[in-house]
């Protein structure tokens, strides 16, 4: 199979990596084009000025762009070229609805769509531990699943259309918990005077020791707050979130109070850090 990525952000780089060193990727293509032409010289693969001219020349083609209308605008574009029988897998972080109108609009062109966002950071794109969570047809999954294991820890299959993205939905409304959880505690031994490197260490190997803790509590406590995951990326994906839950009818205070505490940091200009930035709020400067 021959493989295109559209989007080479900071996942979509260490994905593509993955997917090349593995034999895979042919094509790339990304909005800057100076980004992606040295991208694919360092690969030795081909790029792409166009998205229609990669979508006719590969049997898989790949996303990993920011919002949902950057992906229905990606897929528009694929669905010009595309060849028949071929896969579209988005990797994005987008409503269930994208998703599925994503999928109607390849299906008019026999292509199957997969919905499979990932969770893990830019720690698991560059080392191919990504979690992922899929929605869509299972022969398809199995058809791309040995392109989609470059990148993965593991590979959940969700069920139909739209259930990847929908799982994902409650990994952001987990991530949010555990940013207030771990950045208020942080805070909270910063107020004691206690030595932060210790009481990260000693926490980690306890019952509350979780990812977050482990990849951002060094950083975070010495002001630094690199990317990672960008700060207005999740308060995107959160207020997809908040939308699901206003029409299912169930009350979210915590993701209510992440999206207004994002909306802090992001006036003062903080919405390209890591999420981690959460930090800036509640510790003692």
């Amino acid at each position: 199979m021959k493989a295109g990525i559209i989007g080479l952000g900071a996942m979509g780089v260490g994905m593509a990596r993955n997917i090349a060193k593995a034999g895979f990727l042919t094509a790339v293509y990304n909005r800057t084009t100076a980004k992606a032409q040295a991208f694919a010289e360092e690969l030795s693969v081909t790029v792409y000025d166009q998205i229609e001219a990669l979508a006719a020349e590969v049997d898989v083609v790949l996303l990993c762009v920011s919002a949902d209308s950057d992906v229905l605008a990606v897929v528009r574009a694929v669905a010009q070229t595309i060849n028949p029988g071929s896969i579209v897998v988005d990797m994005s972080t987008v409503s269930s609805e994208t998703a599925k109108v994503a999928a109607a609009i390849l299906a008019e062109k026999q292509v199957e769509f997969i919905d499979a966002p990932v969770s893990g950071g830019v720690e698991g794109a560059k080392n191919g531990t990504l979690s992922m969570m899929v929605g869509g047809d299972l022969g398809a999954l199995e058809k791309v699943r040995p392109i989609l294991q470059t990148m993965s820890s593991q590979i959940i299959y969700m069920g139909s259309t739209g259930t990847g993205q929908a799982t994902k939905a409650v990994n952001q409304v987990m991530c949010a918990g555990i940013n207030q959880a771990v950045t208020e505690a942080l805070a909270f031994a910063q107020a004691q005077d206690l030595p932060m490197e210790k009481v990260i260490g000693a926490v980690s190997g306890g019952a509350a020791g979780n990812w977050f803790l482990q990849y951002r509590g060094n950083t975070m406590t010495k002001d630094v707050f690199t990317p990672g995951f960008k700060l207005a990326l999740h308060y995107k994906d959160l207020k997809i979130c908040q939308a699901i839950a206003n029409k299912v009818g169930i009350p979210m205070p915590l993701v209510t109070m992440t999206i207004a505490d994002y909306e802090r940091l992001m006036e003062a200009g903080y919405g390209d850090e890591d999420i981690s930035a959460l930090y800036r709020l509640k510790h003692k400067i």
